[in-house]
């Protein structure tokens, strides 16, 4: 499977309407949206008014990242804006089947994202009930940053960890994606790519996400 959610977060906010309209008529799959809190990472992004707006115009499905503390307070808003995917950090969950059970309970996909430093160990007594596995490339908080090498170390075991448990996760993989490392994920075994600057930073975004799919 080979997905990708052009991330929000490198849009233009002036023309926001334009660049989702791309999307739209474009070959992405879903469109990434990165919650930022100020806390939980070193940065605010966009809140729920953005959200809704976005929900509104944009007819790909909406793949909900929450980088911010206590997410699990965010998941009814989260649903009202039909979001596909809700995903939320293993960080910061200290009840983490608690606050998947009721991402599922709501109709969504319940992601974990695991930052660089987590091992995909963590992840281990809860595989199984996932459906999605986010594994941060860079440090999260700001777009435009190198690509981790060991990420690719991480993707094996992930996928290896999915494969022993039956488990039905797709793996996604979020930070210094481009047309140069994207067959190199998929070949690890990633399934979704999520990229910001790669695409909506291209001379032509539409093409930047195809020569992703491929």
């Amino acid at each position: 499977m080979r997905m990708v959610a052009p991330s929000l977060l490198a849009a233009n906010f002036c023309n926001l309407q334009k660049d989702i309209e791309m999307i739209n008529e474009s070959q992405a799959d879903w469109l990434h949206l990165d919650v930022m809190d100020g806390v939980f990472v070193p940065n605010i992004s966009f809140g729920f008014p953005v959200l809704e707006q976005v929900s509104a115009i944009c007819r790909k499905p909406l793949d909900v990242h929450l980088m911010i503390v206590e997410p699990q307070k965010f998941i009814r808003e989260v649903k009202s804006i039909n979001a596909h995917v809700m995903n939320v950090h293993y960080e910061v969950c200290d009840h983490l089947h608690r606050v998947v059970y009721e991402i599922k309970k709501n109709g969504m996909m319940a992601g974990v994202t695991l930052n660089p430093h987590t091992p995909v160990a963590e992840l281990s007594e809860i595989i199984g009930d996932l459906d999605l596995v986010l594994l941060m490339a860079v440090d999260p908080g700001f777009g435009g940053q190198a690509f981790i090498e060991n990420t690719y170390r991480k993707v094996r075991a992930l996928k290896e960890m999915v494969l022993k448990c039956n488990s039905k996760a797709l793996i996604q993989v979020d930070g210094g994606v481009t047309d140069k490392n994207a067959d190199a994920l998929y070949k690890a075994g990633v399934d979704v790519l999520v990229a910001g600057s790669f695409v909506f930073h291209s001379p032509n975004p539409a093409e930047a996400i195809l020569s992703l799919k491929k």
